[in-house]
């Protein structure tokens, strides 16, 4: 839900009418729910044997056929609704929805994990902008900086999680850098990702891009607190991707898709 929203925000911001952000919103809805149920497919097996109770298919492995099922449909409609958008955005979404299935499909084990956040997130202003009306390419620096804060959210997400990962042998880069590592690296994105906005946009409106700054800067401590006082919870992925719409408002207050 958080992607997508963030995604329907970049189409608003990108300027293109209320039916293509909309359709754009069901377009990534989609996809992020099949990363979601192939996520949870693939490790189910490992889900169960940690005790994950949390999970739905770990306790009740007669839904697999449902998921699946599921799984099926939302492919489909993944592809239709983005070749809606025009084929360089179902192009480009094809590329955000690559880097969350090569996660689950081992990546997520490897110090290349956070690469597919990387690229998934990356390519998300791109596919914005490349929607129809008027397909076109944004500024490089906007897909950097996009791909900085999926970055964040890779470190922010996998917290609550290392324990179970590691016990099951998961390596990837935040399992590696342990919990504070990975707090460290979370909150050097997304300053860094703020930073490349304001270098590039701030001149535009500079008490609010200031504003938005120090918005980043209180967040990152937030999720810094999150992690440590409660490194089993989601506050740390929570602050994150409020960071994220932080950085998603300064662009609109200064265009930056424009």
């Amino acid at each position: 839900m958080a992607v997508t929203v963030l995604s329907t925000a970049l189409f608003a911001v990108a300027g293109k009418p209320l039916p293509v952000c909309l359709l754009g919103a069901a377009a990534v809805l989609a996809g992020q729910l099949t990363i979601g149920w192939s996520n949870d497919l693939i490790d189910a097996p490992r889900d169960r044997a940690a005790g994950r109770t949390d999970k739905p298919l770990a306790v009740a492995p007669e839904l697999d056929r449902q998921v699946r099922l599921a799984l099926g449909v939302a492919l489909v409609l993944t592809v239709l609704l983005s070749l809606a958008l025009g084929w360089r955005a179902a192009a480009l979404h094809a590329v955000t929805v690559a880097g969350g299935w090569a996660y689950n499909l081992g990546l997520k084990a490897t110090p290349w994990s956070a690469l597919a956040y990387f690229v998934a997130f990356g390519a998300l202003p791109a596919l914005a902008t490349s929607a129809i009306p008027g397909p076109q390419l944004p500024p490089a620096w906007t897909m950097l900086a996009a791909g900085l804060v999926g970055v964040a959210a890779h470190f922010g997400n996998v917290l609550p999680d290392l324990p179970e990962d590691l016990a099951a042998g998961v390596l990837g880069l935040p399992q590696r850098l342990g919990a504070r590592g990975s707090v460290l690296a979370a909150v050097a994105a997304l300053l860094a990702a703020a930073g490349i906005i304001d270098s590039q946009t701030g001149f535009r409106n500079p008490v609010l891009t200031a504003i938005g700054t120090a918005a980043v800067l209180v967040l990152a401590l937030v999720a810094v607190r999150s992690a440590t006082r409660r490194p089993r919870g989601r506050g740390a992925f929570l602050a994150t991707m409020a960071a994220a719409a932080v950085d998603v408002t300064i662009l609109a207050v200064n265009s930056g898709l424009g």
